[in-house]
């Protein structure tokens, strides 16, 4: 193999090495190996995170594994909001459960990334009692024999709802 050809080759390495820095800083992940991504457009991930402890499931955007560590990152398109959406923290929030009980680990955190700004989240006990409670209040809603109250005030929530179809009170 000639010399310029090993020479060509260290340098694609290298061009490609910091092209993924700058992809992984853009998204805002942070360092260490992604284990899990559904975030990608050409090939959406179709394992799901599962607790049946909880009766909860869910994919988050990307898992990435710093050491022992396992950090879950939500990605979402908006602007930042001055501070997270308490749904966005609750989802986050969801995600380390699952990363508890289907890895073993409890995460430390989670990150909400919006398109202009990151939120560390840390996952406490007082966050993982809230996700509970709130997880309660959803399946209680839910067997009541109306179902859960439904907030149809945002049309346009309303018409890109997964359930609308089945909705007895959809707008679209």
């Amino acid at each position: 193999m000639s010399i310029w050809l090993i020479a060509l080759l260290i340098m694609a390495g290298l061009a490609l090495w910091w092209i993924a820095g700058r992809l992984r800083q853009q998204i805002g992940l942070p360092e260490g190996q992604i284990i899990y991504s559904d975030a990608g457009a050409w090939r959406r991930n179709q394992r799901r995170l599962y607790s049946a402890r909880h009766r909860l499931v869910g994919k988050p955007d990307y898992l990435v594994r710093d050491g022992a560590k396992i950090i879950p990152v939500e990605v979402k398109s908006g602007q930042s909001p001055h501070t997270p959406h308490h749904g966005h923290v609750l989802q986050l929030a969801a995600y380390c459960l699952l990363v508890e009980e289907t890895l073993g680990v409890a995460p430390a955190h989670g990150i909400l990334q919006y398109a202009d700004r990151q939120f560390t989240i840390p996952y406490t006990p007082e966050l993982r009692r809230e996700l509970l409670t709130a997880l309660d209040a959803l399946r209680q809603a839910v067997d009541l024999p109306t179902g859960p109250a439904r907030s149809h005030s945002i049309p346009a929530r309303c018409a890109s709802c997964g359930v609308r179809t089945a909705c007895d009170q959809s707008l679209a």
